[in-house]
């Protein structure tokens, strides 16, 4: 059953009735931040175009008209245009075991990642409402001078993420602005994740940049920080 804070943020950024007419997203992402670089991949995913399975944890970045990735939570790979396999990864999460912040990450490495960091992204908060998710408010904050009202949710271990629980804050208007989690799979480093530039795509708001900075004190980003990962979304589509 979803609670006051959880309903209200849903209906405000479209309503499950609505997202559920729609199974397939896509959209052009430019992606950004010092991330790509400690990783080994700097500038491999700046331009890139995403194909998305609403319903299933299935999703592909394509890079340009000679490869593409395809995720799942228990396959990666990276494929030609035309289906041929260059090389593919079973059971990849387990790939990361004893990964630090500064380790290096392989080309099918990255595809986890941001396979399924996109598709949470882009599945937020709709994803919530489905089995397996616990959804509970916690005390408000203050940033900027506005009060933003928070969630702590906690994933299923059968969808894949950034960590199992993670914290929202979501404004007056009920638009999600933050986003609290570590990053299991780089060392559990902790980052503070911002949301803005809201639009309406086929009556559903959607985030369409976001920031990433490193947590440092007192809940809050590390002063000067570089940013870690920025994300900018262009001609979403949902059909």
């Amino acid at each position: 059953m979803m609670n006051d804070l959880f309903k209200f943020m849903i209906d405000k950024q479209g309503g499950l009735k609505r997202w559920k007419t729609f199974h397939t997203a896509t959209a052009h992402m430019h992606v950004g931040g010092n991330l790509w670089k400690r990783k080994g991949h700097e500038g491999i995913i700046e331009e890139v175009d995403v194909v998305i399975n609403l319903l299933e944890q299935k999703l592909s970045h394509i890079p340009n008209d000679e490869w593409h990735t395809s995720y799942s939570p228990q396959r990666v790979a990276i494929e030609t245009a035309n289906g041929n396999l260059f090389e593919e990864l079973y059971n990849p999460r387990a790939s990361f075991k004893g990964h630090v912040w500064d380790t290096i990450w392989s080309n099918l490495q990255l595809a986890y990642f941001t396979g399924y960091a996109t598709w949470n992204y882009f599945n937020t908060p709709f994803l919530f409402a489905t089995p397996g998710f616990e959804v509970t408010e916690i005390e408000p904050w203050e940033e900027n001078n506005e009060t933003w009202r928070r969630l702590k949710v906690k994933w299923p271990e059968n969808i894949h993420t950034h960590t199992a629980e993670q914290v929202l804050y979501v404004d007056v208007e009920g638009f999600i602005r933050r986003l609290d989690y570590k990053v299991e799979i780089a060392g559990n480093n902790a980052a503070v994740h911002y949301l803005s530039n809201y639009k309406d795509i086929a009556g559903i708001k959607m985030a369409t940049k976001r920031m990433v900075y490193p947590m440092g004190e007192n809940n809050k980003p590390q002063p000067d920080a570089p940013v870690i990962v920025s994300i900018d979304w262009s001609d979403i589509k949902f059909s």
